[in-house]
């Protein structure tokens, strides 16, 4: 009985790892050379979006595919970190404001990060009521 149990916990934390190394977003950064005056790119974990400047964001703003805005507020701040479950799956184009620069890059949410946090929950719930 161990041993099956045993078994059956590192298949699981294999198959977890795996789940894991899947990226959930993806950036197609900025190349142009203005646009380097903001850092943009993606935390280890990939679920953060990190901008850095060492002049003051004025404001940060997302399209989506359905051209509407999923994210659009002022920052004030040169350093801002926007976590990406406040993005829909699919592309979108990040605006950052940097009067009068625009600073135009695109974010793709390959998985919805909602429908996995709630994924979770409902297994922790599962394994509380056996």
């Amino acid at each position: 009985m161990k041993t099956k149990l045993l078994l059956t916990a590192m298949l699981l934390s294999g198959a977890s790892k795996a789940k894991a190394q899947q990226p959930t977003a993806i950036i197609e950064k900025n190349v142009n050379v203005t646009a380097k005056a903001v850092y943009h790119d993606l935390n280890s974990t990939r679920d953060t979006l990190i901008l850095k400047s060492d002049k003051k964001i004025n404001y940060l703003y997302t399209i989506n595919h359905d051209y509407s805005r999923e994210v659009d507020f002022y920052i004030g701040k040169t350093e801002y970190k926007l976590p990406l479950n406040k993005l829909s799956q699919g592309k979108h184009v990040v605006v950052v404001v940097q009067s009068p620069l625009r600073i135009v890059f695109v974010v793709k949410i390959l998985k919805d990060l909602n429908e996995d946090i709630e994924a979770v929950i409902t297994k922790v719930a599962s394994t509380d009521n056996d």
